[in-house]
């Protein structure tokens, strides 16, 4: 068993995971938000809980941050040609600009739910 292929195997794994659990946290975070709006029997509670899960994302941005940084060491090879490499490493760029900007705007969106005065 090659040690390397396993490492960029699990290190892919985490990344996506990592993203999939950051996602599924910001709607979380919402959810939660919109049920302590409705009782405020259960606002205390719901609001560590979104802390919670808001530093639990940071911990998963963390995580997809320094995974896609090993992605960038381990697809290195013109495996598809030349030519295609260039054109995916392009869409590369486009994606990972997309995807800064949507992690950008989720924390945008979700701070003043979590962290808000009332």
């Amino acid at each position: 068993m090659d040690l390397k292929k396993t490492a960029v195997v699990v290190n892919g794994f985490v990344h996506d995971f990592a993203a999939g659990i950051w996602l599924a946290i910001i709607v979380t975070i919402s959810v939660l938000h919109t049920a302590h709006l409705k009782d405020a029997s259960v606002t205390s509670i719901l609001n560590q809980l979104e802390r919670t899960f808001f530093w639990w994302s940071v911990v998963a941005a963390v995580l997809i941050m320094a995974t896609g940084a090993g992605r960038t060491f381990t697809y290195v090879d013109n495996w598809y040609g030349e030519d295609a490499e260039r054109q995916r490493r392009k869409a590369l760029i486009v994606k990972h600009v997309i995807l800064f900007s949507a992690y950008a705007l989720g924390y945008l969106w979700i701070w003043s739910k979590v962290f808000h005065s009332v």
